[in-house]
């Protein structure tokens, strides 16, 4: 896992249909390299609803680079980008964009080892409305679940710092549930 971006975000207002809600969802690079990071994620990201995003098992949101040309391709067709921009790291939400594995190839248990602290990879992401606000469009978050372009939470380890570029280790856990398998299972009821 190679950290192309660190990016956090502060609490702010996102308009969903009628209501206004509180949110953290609105990430953005960080303007320095260097961030510390604690239990509960890194310093100077906000959460909001600590049910479902944030806490000791879900500190630190990483989301795969590569996952970011599929999305750019759907915000086109569903009409929602006028000139096929670019989206900016943090644009899904997460606090590492990373140049790494994929669902498929991470296992809930999983250490990243990074030279100032350690990570370990918990859950997949499980897409919400608030997703679908962000993307433009109301069908964004099944399209989350169905490709499996979910990315991944991580539990602070051993906390530290975390800088951009930095390149992590893996550690193997027992290997015997995917992000992508874990996805599948918690999706699985909504395919029927």
């Amino acid at each position: 896992m190679h950290i192309q971006s660190i990016n956090i975000g502060t609490a702010q207002r996102l308009r969903v249909g009628e209501r206004s809600i509180l949110t953290g969802i609105g990430k953005a690079p960080v303007p320095h390299t260097t961030v510390a990071v604690g239990p509960l994620g890194l310093q100077g990201d906000e959460q909001v609803d600590l049910s479902i995003h944030g806490g000791l098992q879900k500190a630190v949101y990483a989301y795969p680079a590569a996952h970011y040309a599929y999305w750019r391709a759907q915000r086109r067709e569903q009409g929602v980008s006028l000139f096929d921009e670019m989206l900016p790291p943090g644009f899904v939400g997460e606090n590492l964009t990373v140049d790494g594995p994929l669902e498929h190839e991470v296992f809930v248990g999983d250490e990243w080892h990074f030279p100032d602290c350690v990570l370990r990879v918990t859950a997949p992401r499980e897409p919400c409305y608030k997703f679908n606000a962000v993307m433009g469009y109301a069908q964004a978050g099944r399209a989350m679940a169905l490709t499996g372009r979910c990315g991944y939470y991580l539990a602070v380890q051993e906390p530290g710092t975390l800088s951009q570029g930095q390149t992590a280790t893996l550690v193997p856990g027992r290997r015997s549930l995917s992000i992508a398998q874990a996805l599948a299972g918690k999706w699985a009821k909504h395919a029927r």
